[in-house]
């Protein structure tokens, strides 16, 4: 089973309403429930864990989840407030307005996470930054890398840091022990300032991880490893949006892993270009669709 361990909530998205009037629709999302989903429409075991609220949200998002056949057995529900996100477009790209204080997600505890067990997890973006639930999501992380592969998508939210300098410290660690890291070129330089992106790459790579995933838009994306890199080009798509893009990719990626018994952590350090190539194309045909798409609507696993 894929493990994926982050934030699930609501995504408000803009739309205009019957009169004319700029109006917000919810629809479930957060970065890693995201790609739980799509992960589990693409046939692939795929567990989640998160604080769940026992609000109308929360009812929402385990109804998306299970309607996705994702296992929410490790998920406890707690009666908090979901976290919302304001979603606003601009040319297709999204930015975001969370109201994210003493929520459901927040309240994860090292506690909850103890009967955690997974042939790989996921791990990545808001859910990391700050104490609490970051601070358990990085215990279980460290806990079970010496015997599980680790992902991580730092899936960078610049507005929402407060502080950065904890929250880099803590990516710096996680990195150090994950397996595979995976980011936007925006992110890469977020994390690492200015440079040539093969070059900054190179640096993160040097930390620790057996591959490093630069995903740079319509361009496409490149795997980074110890002998060198492989590109495969975004697929060609009318782009309605880009949310959920990269989480979709996310799920492509490790499903291709997964479908090729490529899933553990020999494997994953033993990777030839052509291996890589096959799991960052399906990636690349997943988050295809997506961004064709209003919202993070992912594909299931007859639409590949």
């Amino acid at each position: 089973m894929i493990l994926c361990c982050g934030e699930a909530l609501i995504d408000m998205l803009p739309r205009t309403s019957a009169e004319g009037e700029p109006a917000f629709a919810p629809h479930a999302g957060g970065a890693v429930f995201n790609s739980a989903v799509a992960l589990g429409r693409l046939g692939v075991p795929t567990g989640f864990l998160c604080g769940l609220s026992t609000d109308m949200f929360g009812d929402q998002l385990v109804a998306v989840l299970e309607e996705a056949g994702v296992d929410l057995s490790l998920s406890p529900r707690i009666d908090l407030p979901t976290t919302l996100a304001f979603v606003t477009l601009t040319d297709g790209q999204a930015r975001y307005a969370f109201f994210d204080e003493n929520t459901a997600l927040r309240a994860l505890r090292d506690a909850h996470v103890t009967e955690a067990r997974a042939e790989a997890f996921l791990f990545g973006c808001i859910s990391l930054i700050g104490a609490g639930c970051g601070d358990a999501y990085e215990a279980l992380a460290t806990r079970e890398a010496p015997r599980s592969v680790i992902m991580l998508d730092p899936n960078i939210r610049e507005g929402f840091i407060k502080d950065p300098a904890p929250y880099r410290a803590r990516l710096d660690r996680m990195m150090a022990f994950s397996d595979i890291v995976k980011l936007s070129d925006e992110d890469l330089h977020w994390l690492s300032g200015p440079g040539e992106t093969e070059e900054l790459a190179r640096a993160l790579l040097a930390k620790g991880p057996a591959l490093v995933c630069v995903t740079e838009g319509a361009k496409g994306v490149t795997g980074y490893h110890a002998g060198g890199a492989v590109f495969v080009p975004a697929e060609a798509a009318e782009v309605v949006d880009t949310v959920g893009a990269g989480d979709t990719f996310n799920a492509g990626f490790l499903a291709q892993l997964h479908r090729s018994g490529r899933l553990s952590k020999a494997a994953i350090s033993a990777l030839t270009e052509d291996q890589i190539a096959e799991a960052l194309t399906l990636g690349a045909r997943a988050a295809g669709i997506v961004v064709s798409r209003a919202g993070a609507d992912a594909p299931w696993a007859h639409e590949l």
